[in-house]
């Protein structure tokens, strides 16, 4: 998704109240051991917003407002200096809730000083996230293997964004929360993109091939490379985290295990450009860049 200020029209509404390779597979194995996988009944999944006890922090123009123009967003709380209050007025941008203006040191000392936040800091909560049988059966989604990195998630959510992914799929543990720094990064994808937290990435990523997607994991020990690879829809692309990796048992669980080769002396990318790469591959296969 592009930066630019995107003027929006809204209704007012009322105030709404690492681990070793070895200990990661057999805990990915035996899943979380939850009184609801005991009892064999599927567990909740979490929400789109990483399903924290309190409500996600965004700041920034492009997260608070994308988050004001979303109707299934709710709004907590709302503090504007006054020239971003001026500056949303002037764009003819709603507030939703009553803002409080405050100086902006107050949202300094609240984010910490090296935060952009242009002046904008809003409590929200998080967004429900679809179920993996839901997902749409055309176009791509995403699958983030054990990504800890808030800005690596967060740009990879804005690619996500730009190239229409239906989905973005995680894990409940070793992935950070969608708020805060992951949601300055997104840029505002976070309104865009469902996040799909699951406890147990290898049974999604069964489900998924079950539902016929075809689930292509990235890694540089693949057998060819994702550009001679005949890719169809619906099409799940798998990364895993910067240094270690897919997990064995996610690259066991995908349907093809592919590299990204580079023509240059450095081979590897960092994986929010991997994604970036993937994801472009991936929709010109498809015929979605037409």
């Amino acid at each position: 998704m592009s930066d630019r200020d995107r003027k929006q029209r809204f209704q007012q509404g009322p105030r709404k109240g690492r681990d070793s390779g070895r200990n990661q597979d057999r805990r990915q194995d035996r899943g979380q051991g939850s009184p609801d996988r005991e009892h064999g009944r599927r567990p909740p999944r979490r929400g789109r917003d990483g399903g924290g006890d309190g409500p996600a922090i965004l700041y920034g123009w492009h997260p608070v407002t994308l988050a004001l123009a979303n109707p299934n967003r709710t709004i907590r709380k709302l503090w504007l200096t006054e020239n971003a209050a001026r500056r949303l007025a002037e764009e003819n941008i709603t507030t939703r809730v009553a803002p409080e203006l405050v100086r902006p040191d107050m949202i300094d000392r609240r984010l910490g000083p090296d935060a952009v936040h242009q002046g904008m800091l809003a409590e929200v909560d998080p967004l429900d996230a679809p179920d993996l049988a839901d997902l749409p059966r055309d176009g791509m989604v995403l699958v983030l293997d054990q990504i800890t990195d808030p800005h690596n998630v967060g740009a990879i959510l804005r690619s996500a964004a730009a190239f229409k992914v239906n989905a973005v799929i995680t894990t409940n543990r070793h992935s950070p929360e969608a708020t805060g720094v992951l949601a300055k990064s997104a840029s505002g994808a976070l309104e865009l993109v469902p996040i799909v937290a699951v406890p147990n990435l290898a049974r999604a990523l069964n489900e998924l091939n079950d539902q016929g997607f075809m689930t292509v994991g990235l890694d540089s020990e693949g057998a060819e490379n994702i550009s001679a690879v005949p890719l169809s829809a619906p099409l799940a692309l798998v990364l895993g985290a910067e240094g270690q990796g897919l997990r064995r048992l996610t690259r066991e669980t995908c349907s093809v295990v592919a590299r990204l080769d580079m023509p240059g002396a450095i081979k590897s990318l960092n994986v929010s450009n991997a994604a970036v790469l993937a994801l472009y591959i991936g929709a010109s296969k498809l015929g979605l860049m037409n």
